[in-house]
C-alpha cells in the first residue's frame, strides 16, 4: 500500500508563501489584537512559573494560530489558543472543558469580559493586571471601547506571516549550540523572536520601557545576546520589518553592512531593519532571511569578541531521509 499524502512538502519557501501585509491596511486590527494578546498572555504569566528573561509569559505559533501552551491551574493545566482559519479563541481544559470566544469586531472590554466569564465557567479563578505592558498611555483592558477592529483576512494574513517567519527563525536557531532561547512570540512588544547568548554578563540594562518594570528588563538583559525577530511594524516604522540587534551593543556593529545594504541601521531603534517586503518578493525569502540573521550574528559575535568555538556547530546535523515507501 502506497503512503497517501495531501500534498508533497517544500523545504523551501517562495515568494507566494509570504502574504501580503500592508501596515495601513490593517493597523486598526492590529491595535485591538495587540491588546486580545496582552489579555491572553497575561493570564499566562498570572499562572506560570516564572522563567529567565521572562520567556514563562511568551505565546507560540501553531497550525492555526498562536497558543499560550499548557498552564498550570492546580492539579489540571488549561491552554488558550487563538485560531485564525476558524477565527476563535479556544480555551481547553485537562478535565474536559472547552469553551470558545469569536474573534469578530468586538472592543477590548468586551474581550475581556466575555474571556474572564468563560474562564470563571470552567473554574479557573485568575486575576491579571489590566493595564497594557509596553504601551504608551496604554487604556485599562476593561475600560478599552476604543479598539474594536478586527479583519479576519488581515488577521490570517498576519499569522501565515509568523508561520513562514517562526519557520525560518527555528532553522537558524539549530546552528547555535550556546544558550539560545525558544522561538517565541512577545505579547508586549508584539513581535516573534529568537535570542542566542554569549555566556557572558551584561551591563545592566537602562529599563525605562513604558508599562514594564526596570527589574524585568534588567533580568531580560542580564547577559549579552544578539537577537532576531519579526515586527509588524508601528510609529515611526510604518510597515513590516525584520530586525536585528545586540545588546551591548558592541563598537563597530552599526557600521556593518548586512544582505547586500538590504539592511538599514536604525540609531533611534539601535536595530538593523529587512524590510518584510524584500524578503517576501524575493527570490528565495528563506535564503534572504537566513543571510540577514546569519550576517547580524556574526556581526554582533566579531564585534562583541564572543567565543563561537563553544557556540557554534563545526558540521550541520545530517536531515533524515523521507522514509515513507510503498509495499
Amino acid at each position: 500500500m502506497s503512503a497517501q499524502h495531501t500534498s508533497s512538502p517544500r523545504s523551501v519557501s517562495r515568494p507566494d508563501d509570504w502574504p501580503a501585509l500592508d501596515y495601513a491596511e490593517w493597523k486598526d486590527t492590529y491595535a485591538t489584537l495587540h491588546m486580545w494578546t496582552q489579555i491572553v498572555g497575561k493570564i499566562r504569566l498570572a499562572r506560570t512559573p516564572w522563567v529567565n528573561h521572562s520567556w514563562h509569559v511568551a505565546l507560540y505559533v501553531t497550525p492555526r494560530g498562536l497558543t499560550t501552551s499548557p498552564i498550570p491551574d492546580g492539579v489540571r493545566i488549561f491552554q488558550i489558543d487563538f485560531d485564525f482559519i476558524a477565527h476563535q479563541l479556544v480555551i481547553l481544559t485537562s478535565d474536559g472543558g472547552l469553551r470558545t470566544l469569536a474573534l469578530r469586531p468586538r472592543t477590548v472590554a468586551n474581550f475581556y469580559d466575555d474571556l474572564m466569564t468563560q474562564l470563571a465557567e470552567l473554574g479557573i479563578d485568575v486575576q491579571i493586571n489590566t493595564t497594557p505592558n509596553e504601551v504608551v498611555d496604554g487604556i485599562p483592558f476593561e475600560r478599552d471601547t476604543e479598539h474594536s477592529a478586527y479583519d479576519a483576512q488581515y488577521a490570517n494574513r498576519f499569522w501565515r506571516a509568523l508561520v513562514q517567519a517562526d519557520r525560518v527563525f527555528k532553522q537558524f536557531r539549530t546552528r547555535f549550540i550556546g544558550k539560545c532561547s525558544p522561538v517565541h512570540f512577545f505579547w508586549g512588544s508584539f513581535d516573534l523572536a529568537v535570542t542566542r547568548f554569549s555566556g557572558r554578563p551584561a551591563p545592566e540594562h537602562p529599563g525605562g520601557v513604558p508599562h514594564l518594570p526596570d527589574w524585568v528588563a534588567r533580568e531580560a538583559y542580564s547577559h549579552e545576546v544578539t537577537s532576531c525577530g519579526f515586527w509588524p511594524g508601528g510609529g515611526p516604522v510604518p510597515y513590516p520589518v525584520f530586525y536585528a540587534y545586540a545588546y551591548p551593543e558592541p563598537e563597530g556593529f552599526r557600521g556593518a553592512t548586512l544582505c547586500g545594504n538590504q539592511a538599514r541601521y536604525d540609531a533611534t531603534l539601535h536595530e538593523f531593519l529587512l524590510p518584510y517586503d524584500a524578503v517576501r518578493q524575493a527570490e528565495s525569502p528563506d535564503a534572504l532571511l537566513l543571510a540577514f540573521m546569519q550576517d547580524s550574528y556574526d556581526t554582533a559575535a566579531r564585534c562583541g569578541k564572543w567565543d563561537r568555538r563553544v557556540c557554534e556547530r563545526e558540521h550541520p546535523l545530517p536531515v533524515e531521509a523521507d522514509t515513507a515507501s510503498s509495499s
